[in-house]
């Protein structure tokens, strides 16, 4: 009998240790790879994430951390910075664009990747469909193809004897045929006669805006992918001042850099929605469940600095449609 109780005293006393060692043991703390294409000295993007994850709770440096990785401008380097993310053994990549994600899907076909902003994640190949991804990658979508109809139009309405448009693509981008097809259906219903210019190359462009000069188009629609001009917005702001040529860009960071308008997804609202795909992953959701997001915030910006340059005024009407002026 005195044996039995001591046994079961042992027992008691071992359960307790363990339950005690394991109560001890440190929770672990989520690791988070940010991959972006772009420069560190542009931290909106980023910052905007971070608001999303604190929203939600997560404080980085105290219940999670981030591991940011930037590329500077300079794609060549992304696929050693996701390697860099995939050792540390991170629980989820968010990226940054096309590039970025192209990056990442090479790199694992296991981490989570969260996309926070892809201009047509079926066309590109990262996901089955929008609403089952099927993969490790989900995130938000921005539907750039179907918003080049609006830009046009918006284009019009701020230069209103817009006859003649040259619209700047790049043919072997995927979305490019939908975004002309959109084009081409507002262009018909305005009256206004395009001229495409296929950019597929960065010295394609000064080439571009000769050829539209040329052409005596009045106007240029601006389309062509991120991965053939992106960090050259200044550069390539400064050839339509040039050319004298409004333009309408397809993000902000054109306007930003001294381009005459865009018209877009909200961006920045977009990498803040990324974190509600991190908070559900990190609870157990997996990624080919979860639904690509579309867009429910836009934004028009218009920058009357440029507007001043290209001899263009403005119509009250399209600036009182704007979301942001830039004076």
């Amino acid at each position: 009998m005195n044996r039995n109780i001591f046994a079961l005293a042992l027992c008691a006393w071992l359960f307790a240790l363990c339950s005690s060692a394991t109560a001890q043991q440190p929770k672990k703390v989520p690791r988070i790879g940010y991959l972006s294409v772009g420069p560190a000295s542009d931290p909106a993007r980023g910052e905007a994430f971070r608001q999303g994850l604190r929203e939600l709770g997560y404080l980085d440096g105290k219940n999670i951390v981030i591991e940011w990785r930037y590329a500077e401008g300079k794609r060549d380097r992304l696929p050693a910075l996701v390697i860099e993310l995939v050792r540390l053994k991170v629980d989820i990549i968010v990226t940054s664009n096309s590039a970025a994600t192209r990056a990442a899907k090479e790199a694992t076909k296991t981490t989570p990747i969260v996309m926070a902003q892809d201009t047509d994640p079926v066309a590109n190949g990262f996901v089955a469909s929008l609403a089952r991804p099927g993969g490790n990658i989900t995130g938000l979508a921005t539907l750039r193809p179907e918003l080049s109809g609006k830009q046009l139009e918006l284009l019009k309405e701020t230069v209103p004897r817009l006859s003649r448009v040259a619209v700047f693509g790049t043919s072997t981008q995927p979305g490019n045929l939908q975004s002309i097809k959109e084009v081409e259906l507002a262009a018909k219903a305005f009256g206004v006669k395009l001229q495409y210019l296929d950019v597929l190359s960065l010295k394609d462009i000064e080439t571009a805006f000769r050829a539209a000069s040329k052409a005596r188009a009045e106007a240029v629609l601006y389309l062509v992918a991120g991965t053939v001009a992106g960090g050259h917005q200044t550069q390539i702001v400064e050839l339509a001042v040039k050319s004298r040529l409004p333009t309408i860009y397809p993000t902000s960071l054109w306007v930003d850099a001294g381009g005459l308008m865009s018209y877009s997804a909200n961006i920045i609202d977009s990498y803040r929605r990324a974190a509600t795909y991190v908070d559900k992953i990190l609870k157990g959701a997996k990624p080919a469940d979860l639904p690509v997001e579309q867009p429910t915030k836009f934004e028009f910006i218009i920058n009357l600095k440029a507007a001043k340059q290209l001899g263009v005024t403005i119509p009250p009407s399209v600036l009182a449609r704007a979301d942001k002026v830039i004076k």
